[in-house]
């Protein structure tokens, strides 16, 4: 046995393997955030101060914030500040999925900042927004950013408070001493948020692993089966193909709404039942179509291009964009047909949209149209096979 040259080769084989498949690691090996997208809204009015005339501290801020950067210029940006209008601005673009967080300084912001130096202080309020749905990691990362910007501003502030009351004379009110201890309050609310039993967030992730291995398995059952029928004319062929693609449907809404079912008794929280299963019926039956038309074309070796899919999609699919280089969020999770999956299901489940033409959906469509077509016109080539047997039934 050792004399055959397969099995010689076979620890260059088993290498050459491991290392295609180690490329996967790459983009989870020590992840760090480039122009992720934060959102600032300045309403402060501004305060008069005397001696000083006319100031807005929250202008100063923003200023401030939006002069960082990473701590590797080289890099370029950790943090995309993106100056938004008005708090009813900011909010609606969260809900689009435009933002990972925002930093709100209202319109008493300066006024109450003044008023620190005075007897009855009201300590000045910054609002912090988490968008949770749009990507757990990143959203994290965004709080813990805006979290540290504030805390580093109370520093600061505290420094100067404690400046002029020593040119006051040292004397500070009970009130006084209590604001020192945050001058600036820190108000943190989450938006679109995950709540509980949601995979950490992770649920429209967890969901594509199951479609993605049926749609699989479904369109190697069709093929294996078509591999044993004779197809003597192109119209036939067509006929089994737009049979298959009715099956498809079929298979498509079991599909949806097990799992959805199946998801919901294990414990995951399903906030729209029926939008859920149905557009997992949309995922699988573009997928279906896509594998379908593959395999129409090239046979069953076509299953290692999806489940190459699978092992560098999915790891990609719970990362955010913005910790991706420029060439995996170009050319790789830009093409990811399951990623479109993922993108409709976080909308459904944490920003409280249901089934509609989006552009997740717009996208499977799509590729299912498009598969169909390709899955068609596959009629149009017919095999060896079927000729010689005819020619030979012919000859009879």
């Amino acid at each position: 046995m050792l004399k055959q040259k397969l099995v010689i080769t076979l620890p260059i084989i088993v290498i050459a393997v491991i290392f295609v498949f180690s490329l996967t690691m790459i983009p989870s090996i020590n992840p760090s955030p480039k122009n992720l997208p934060i959102a600032i809204v300045n309403e402060d009015q501004g305060a008069e101060v005397p001696n000083q005339g006319q100031v807005n501290r929250g202008d100063l801020i923003a200023q401030n914030l939006q002069a960082i950067t990473s701590a590797n210029p080289a890099q370029g940006q950790a943090i995309k500040w993106i100056s938004v209008g008005s708090s009813d601005e900011v909010k609606a673009g969260l809900d689009n999925q435009e933002y990972y967080a925002a930093l709100v300084i209202p319109k008493n912001f300066s006024t109450n900042q003044v008023s620190l130096r005075t007897p009855e202080p009201s300590s000045p309020q910054i609002h912090i927004y988490i968008n949770q749905g749009m990507n757990t990691l990143a959203s994290n990362m965004a709080g813990q950013i805006l979290n540290q910007v504030v805390d580093g501003i109370n520093t600061k502030l505290r420094t100067d408070l404690l400046a002029s009351y020593d040119q006051l004379g040292g004397t500070v009110t009970t009130k006084q001493a209590a604001a020192l201890a945050s001058p600036i309050v820190k108000e943190v609310t989450n938006v679109n948020v995950t709540g509980a039993n949601s995979a950490s967030g992770n649920a429209p992730v967890s969901m594509f692993q199951p479609i993605w291995i049926g749609s699989i398995v479904g369109g190697m059952v069709f093929l294996l089966t078509r591999n044993k029928l004779i197809f003597a004319t192109r119209k036939e062929k067509l006929r089994a193909n737009m049979l298959q693609f009715i099956w498809g449907i079929v298979i498509a809404l079991f599909a949806g709404y097990s799992l959805t079912w199946f998801a919901d008794i294990w414990g995951l929280n399903i906030p729209q039942f029926n939008n859920t299963a149905l557009f997992l019926s949309i995922s699988f039956l573009s997928f279906f179509l896509m594998i379908s038309a593959v395999f129409s074309w090239i046979g069953l070796s076509g299953s290692g291009i999806f489940m190459l899919f699978l092992f560098f999609g999915a790891p990609l699919l719970s990362m955010p964009p913005e910790f991706l280089s420029s060439f995996y969020q170009n050319w790789i999770l830009s093409w990811l047909p399951m990623g479109f999956m993922v993108k409709g299901l976080r909308e459904i489940f944490f920003f409280g949209n249901g089934l509609s033409m989006n552009h997740a959906t717009t996208a499977l469509v799509g590729i299912g149209l498009i598969s169909l077509i390709v899955l068609l016109a596959s009629s149009l080539k017919l095999s060896a096979k079927p000729k010689q047997e005819v020619e030979l039934q012919t000859e009879i």
